[in-house]
C-alpha cells in the first residue's frame, strides 16, 4: 500500500465516481463525524459520482439515500440497492423474494446457540435477502469462533461474508464489486470492465476484498491494516488515520487532485 501522499493526478484523472463501504470507512462505530459527512459534499463539488456500499441493510440504504448527496446505495454486501433519478425520487433495486431466507434465521438461530458470544443482530427486520449474526458490533467473538461458524455454514450449503461487525448468512452469494459494477451499468449505461477503471472504491475490511481486486485505483483508511490477513489484494493507497477521518483525508486528496487535472 502507497502513503496517500503520493497520489497523482494522473491517478484521478480517469475517475468519474467513488464507491464507498460504511462501516469503519466513513463511519466511526457506527457514528458519522462532521468531517466525513462533509467530504461527501466536497467529493460532489468536484463531480464525482457517489455510491455507497454496504453490508447494512436495504431498509437503512433507503432512508440514508434521501439524506446524503449520493447517487446510488447499495445494500446487503451487493444483493440490493436504491438509485437516485435524476428528478431526485429514488428507485429500488430488489431481488426475487428471498423464500429461503426462513432457513437462513434457523441457521442463525442454531449458530449463536452453539457459539454464545455471537448474537443475532438487531437490524435483521430491515433486510431482504440475509440474515446476519453480531460478531464485533456489540460483542467481541474471536477469529477462530468465526472461522468455526463460516465452516458450518458453508457445509450446509450457505454463503459468508464476514465484516468488521457482522457474519453475513445468504443463498445469493453477494459481493459489493458485482453489486456496484451493475448498478453502475444498469443506472448510468457504463460498460462494466471501464467501470473498473473509472471508479474508486474506499474500504477498510474482509467484506471489501472483492472490490479492492475489482477496481484499479482502491483506497484504505487505516484500519484497513487489522484486516490484511484476510485480503488477497490491499488497497493501492492507505490513508493515516482511521474511520471517518481517513475517510475525509481520501476525499481531500481526490478532490485536490481532481482540481489538478480540471485546471
Amino acid at each position: 500500500m502507497k502513503p496517500l501522499d503520493q497520489l497523482k493526478p494522473s491517478d484521478v484523472a480517469p475517475l468519474v465516481g467513488v464507491i464507498f463501504d460504511l462501516d469503519d470507512t466513513l463511519l466511526d462505530h457506527g457514528r458519522l463525524t462532521e468531517p466525513a459527512y462533509g467530504a461527501l459534499f466536497r467529493l460532489k463539488e468536484v463531480g464525482f459520482r457517489l455510491i455507497g456500499a454496504t453490508g447494512r441493510p436495504y431498509g437503512w440504504i433507503e432512508l440514508l439515500s434521501r439524506q446524503w448527496p449520493v447517487d446510488a446505495m447499495i445494500a446487503e454486501n451487493g444483493s440490493a440497492a436504491v438509485l437516485r433519478n435524476s428528478d431526485g425520487s429514488l428507485s429500488p433495486r430488489l431481488p426475487a423474494a428471498a423464500e429461503r431466507r426462513a432457513e437462513l434465521l434457523s441457521l442463525a438461530a442454531r449458530l449463536v446457540s452453539q457459539f454464545p458470544s455471537a448474537k443475532i443482530t438487531s437490524d435483521n427486520g430491515a433486510r431482504v435477502v440475509d440474515v446476519t449474526i453480531d460478531v464485533g458490533e456489540s460483542c467481541r467473538v474471536p477469529a477462530d469462533q468465526i472461522q468455526a461458524m463460516c465452516r458450518i455454514a458453508r457445509d450446509e450449503g450457505v454463503a459468508t461474508v464476514v465484516s468488521s461487525v457482522h457474519l453475513h448468512l445468504t443463498y445469493d452469494f453477494p459481493d459489493k464489486a458485482a453489486g456496484a459494477v451493475r448498478i453502475i451499468s444498469e443506472a448510468f449505461g457504463e460498460d462494466e470492465t471501464a467501470a473498473r477503471r473509472r471508479y474508486a472504491f474506499i474500504g477498510d475490511s474482509g467484506n471489501d476484498a472483492a472490490a479492492f481486486a475489482a477496481f484499479k485505483m482502491t483506497f484504505g483508511v487505516a484500519n484497513v491494516s487489522a484486516s490484511a490477513d484476510t485480503l488477497t489484494l490491499l488497497p493501492r493507497y492507505v490513508a493515516p488515520f482511521p474511520m471517518g477521518r481517513g475517510f475525509a483525508e481520501i476525499a481531500a486528496a481526490l478532490v485536490s487532485q481532481k482540481r489538478a487535472v480540471n485546471v
